[in-house]
């Protein structure tokens, strides 16, 4: 799926900072610690590595996600 087909996302910060995106896995809300990895591989294993439960990752790397 290309890039502009996938859905909009919107992170909200408890600041009030509103960061806008692309979505990638499942639809819907969720709440958590907001987390970075700056990885050019291994991300497969960041998101299902079971020591990131309640954390929302966020990858820097602009590859991933894009295919």
């Amino acid at each position: 799926m290309s890039y502009l087909n996938k859905k909009d996302a919107v992170i909200l910060l408890a600041d009030g900072t509103i960061f806008h995106g692309k979505a990638i896995g499942d639809g819907g809300t969720a709440t958590g610690e907001i987390c970075f990895n700056t990885g050019m591989s291994g991300y497969q294993e960041v998101f299902t590595d079971p020591s990131y439960t309640g954390q929302i990752m966020v990858t820097t790397n602009m590859g991933i996600g894009s295919n």
